[in-house]
């Protein structure tokens, strides 16, 4: 490649990167995670937690009671796995900010004998729960009525209205349109992250992240949740650029060295006359793509090589061509209390060279502990009503 190619190549990819980078920071500096509240002795605590049925019913009560703070699903609409999920995100929000969210599911108000709307069944309920800081009034209630075909997001007070239009926004875009396709599992949990990243500034897991990758996992989530072809539309002209950049490095006129005549390019066809057997062999297991360009005044010949950029063959060292194959054997797997091992083993389709090596599995780390997953009940707090409703 000609060194102005190189220059130009250079700094197309470091313009780029420096807007990436740029990109990333901004947006991470804007949305940075919530620091958490002081810590409340306030606490709402039933008196005969085991009066709550595994329906959530209690007797003498028109409201359903929990059996744990962060997920009842009553309406058994959340698979084992997902339910865990949710509840790792709430602990981890309520030990990185303080905020006390829970998540409730329930075939519909009439399981419990309530005669009202929505909205106020679910401040009757956050208020006869207490949930949130008592000082800061932040709770978090995610109410799902499978039968009534309604959903709540309520708030704390702490909030005044000022969020009621981004919880609205979170309801029609993440977990409405799963809704109406019987798909509560998915709905509550996408619903849940997007809540999350509205209360606390963050997705979850993303707390610690660097400011750059923390903006970046926001820019990424709303990007994918645009329409398909304008995300097409806007990816496509940083995706096009290496594939450009290619093509028109491979096509581009060449100069013989020897006499400066310019060369002419050789069909696919016939250029394997002009390969060895290893340069064949790549071709045939595309880890490789040759071009052949040949001086038409003194038939001097250039090959031009082009590796692959996503192949599962290596480069030999015996040969040096790339046509090393891997398979891995787990030998030993891996878990919290000890590493384990695996085998890969090397054969090139070339040279016949075959080799073998263990390498270590590194051991699967353990969830941290955390103060939120001991938690038994809420911290005292009250809504007056603000929030967002849905239907479906």
């Amino acid at each position: 490649m000609h060194p102005r190619e190189l220059r130009f190549a250079g700094i197309l990819v470091l313009s780029i990167l420096g807007l990436a980078l740029l990109a990333g920071y901004v947006v991470g500096t804007l949305n940075k995670p919530v620091a958490p509240p002081e810590a409340s002795d306030a606490r709402v605590v039933f008196e005969d937690t085991a009066d709550v049925g595994p329906d959530g019913r209690r007797v003498g009560s028109n409201l359903p009671g929990y059996l744990e703070v962060y997920v009842n699903d009553y309406a058994d609409l959340l698979l084992p796995e997902t339910e865990d999920r949710i509840r790792a995100d709430l602990i981890e929000l309520y030990d990185q900010t303080g905020v006390e969210m829970t998540v409730l599911t329930i075939p519909s108000r009439a399981t419990y004998g309530f005669d009202g709307t929505n909205e106020a069944f679910a401040t009757a309920l956050f208020n006869d729960w207490g949930i949130g800081n008592a000082e800061r009034n932040d709770g978090v209630l995610v109410a799902v009525s499978r039968f009534d075909r309604k959903m709540r997001i309520e708030l704390g007070m702490g909030y005044g209205t000022r969020r009621n239009a981004d919880m609205q926004r979170v309801i029609d875009d993440h977990f409405l349109p799963h809704f109406r396709r019987d798909a509560y599992d998915w709905g509550i949990e996408d619903g849940v992250e997007e809540t999350i990243r509205e209360i606390a500034g963050v997705y979850p897991g993303s707390y610690d992240s660097p400011v750059v990758l923390r903006g970046w996992s926001l820019i990424w989530r709303n990007l994918t949740q645009l329409a398909a072809p304008v995300l097409a539309l806007l990816a496509a002209p940083f995706l096009a650029i290496p594939f450009v950049w290619r093509a028109y490095a491979r096509r581009r006129p060449r100069s013989c060295h020897a006499c400066g005549t310019q060369m002419m390019r050789q069909a696919e066809d016939v250029d394997d006359a002009h390969l060895d057997g290893g340069q064949r062999l790549e071709e045939y297991v595309k880890s490789v793509d040759y071009d052949i360009w040949e001086c038409p005044s003194c038939a001097a010949l250039r090959i031009a090589r082009y590796p692959a950029w996503f192949s599962r063959y290596g480069s030999c060292p015996s040969c040096n061509y790339r046509t090393l194959n891997s398979e891995t054997t787990v030998l030993q797997t891996a878990t919290a209390a000890r590493s384990g091992r695996k085998r890969i083993d090397y054969s090139c389709e070339n040279c016949g060279h075959q080799d073998s090596e263990t390498r270590t599995i590194p051991r699967k780390s353990k969830s941290k502990s955390s103060s939120g997953s001991g938690r038994s009940s809420f911290g005292g707090g009250r809504s007056s009503g603000g929030g967002a409703s849905g239907s479906w």
